[in-house]
């Protein structure tokens, strides 16, 4: 397992040629301190677990790894199926001006063919992923107040590597002398 910062693990993430809209994924309450944790998952690139935590309104900092190169029958249990009520998605920015001016014209005509046809929120949801190119989206758990049960179960399963992380995060936060998030 490597550790590293946790955006150089998303952009690891944007950079893989899979299906986009085979991502799951499970997030809330650090268990031991401050913070979030944050399981991504994809049958073709493995499973994420990020640690993050917001060291003021602006910058989040933290570390995450790759824990797994699959996804078993065990740890899909544990995640999402394809309506768990939340959904979350990983984009990044246009090249350049003619690539965000196509990206918003592409954007457009998903929202004006969807406000005219009967549509579900799903179809609204990937349509919408589609015209920005999402490299990653799919469905999500999240308890911004908890943790999902869900995600008790992945940091049991993947215990050695929640320690590991856990450590470095708490010396990261040491090191930048926050003893807890913001208010």
């Amino acid at each position: 397992m490597r550790i590293r910062e946790w955006n150089d693990l998303l952009a690891d993430v944007t950079d893989r040629s899979v299906e986009p809209g085979s991502w799951r994924a499970v997030a809330g309450d650090r268990a031991g301190g401050i913070g979030e944790d944050l399981y991504l998952a994809h049958p073709d690139a493995g499973v994420y677990l990020l640690k993050t935590y917001a060291k003021n309104p602006y910058q989040v900092d933290g570390y995450g790894a790759r824990v797994a190169r699959r996804i078993d029958d065990e740890i899909d249990d544990y995640l999402p199926a394809d309506d768990p009520g939340g959904r979350f998605a990983v984009q990044t920015p246009p090249e350049d001006e003619s690539h965000a001016e196509t990206v918003t014209n592409r954007l457009q005509t998903v929202i004006e063919t969807h406000a005219d046809a009967p549509t579900t929120p799903q179809d609204f949801f990937d349509d919408v992923m589609d015209a920005v190119e999402s490299p990653a989206f799919g469905p999500m758990d999240y308890d911004q107040f908890d943790r999902p049960d869900e995600l008790d179960e992945l940091s049991d399963t993947f215990e050695d590597e929640e320690d590991l992380l856990d450590a470095e995060l708490d010396d990261l936060i040491e090191t930048d002398d926050v003893d807890r998030g913001f208010m």
